[in-house]
């Protein structure tokens, strides 16, 4: 079963008198339980498909389904549902809240959700904290953990929602190459004991060992998929 399917997508910025081509006729289907890698180089519009999926974006033309839904035709609040409720995204710059500690910044998702008790919000997060090894770290604010532990914080909070498709954008271009390999461990089991659908972008070959599915993108084209 495709969890995502995308078609045709372009993707265009203006940039003062010219016009930047970030992506060029994507194709792109992702099967549920995926675990997915889409490597290229700086600029070659991995981010920028990434967002598109997310509903972080919109295309300048092409369809994107997510879960069957035509993502170009839904309102403002379901695309705002479906990133609350299906979507976790996990950004190269963390985007933790300075002010909260990690147990706050794990639950905010479930607190923005308005649908669980204070007790599920806690035992929810704490299971993840405690899956991510921070249980120890759960008062402390993201200024006092080092860039591995705020990963970690946030490959929880993407998660706690139990979402059914995670998306990484480099998620181990500011982690060392130790820390990074227990980040893409932490991911690979929860993608297999989740089930959850991942996919990261690279541009880093070390990563490609982990993927069990590799898109290849250059110049805002798929080179391929496999």
């Amino acid at each position: 079963m495709n969890v995502i399917e995308v078609k045709g997508v372009t993707k265009d910025y203006p940039l003062g008198k010219t016009t930047v081509h970030a992506l060029r006729g994507v194709d792109l289907t992702v099967e549920e339980g995926a675990f997915m890698s889409i490597i290229g180089p700086s600029g070659s519009g991995k981010t920028t498909l990434l967002n598109i999926i997310g509903c972080i974006d919109t295309p300048t033309s092409g369809s994107v389904k997510v879960h069957g839904d035509e993502i170009t035709e839904l309102e403002d609040k379901k695309i705002t549902d479906l990133r609350l409720h299906k979507i976790g995204f996990i950004f190269q710059t963390f985007n933790l809240i300075p002010v909260l500690n990690v147990r706050e910044n794990v639950e905010f998702p479930l607190l923005l959700m308005k649908k669980h008790s204070k007790g599920e919000i806690t035992a929810r997060a704490e299971k993840l904290i405690t899956e991510v090894g921070l249980m120890e770290y759960i008062e402390h604010k993201p200024a006092e953990l080092s860039g591995g532990q705020r990963q970690r914080v946030a490959i929880a909070r993407a998660l706690v929602s139990n979402p059914d498709i995670v998306l990484a954008d480099e998620p181990t271009a500011n982690l060392d190459s130790e820390t990074s390999e227990s980040i893409l461990e932490l991911m690979r089991e929860l993608n297999e004991k989740e089930k959850t659908t991942f996919i990261f972008s690279t541009h880093d070959p070390e990563v490609l060992k982990y993927a069990k599915n590799i898109v290849k993108i250059r110049d805002g084209h798929i080179l391929g998929q496999g």
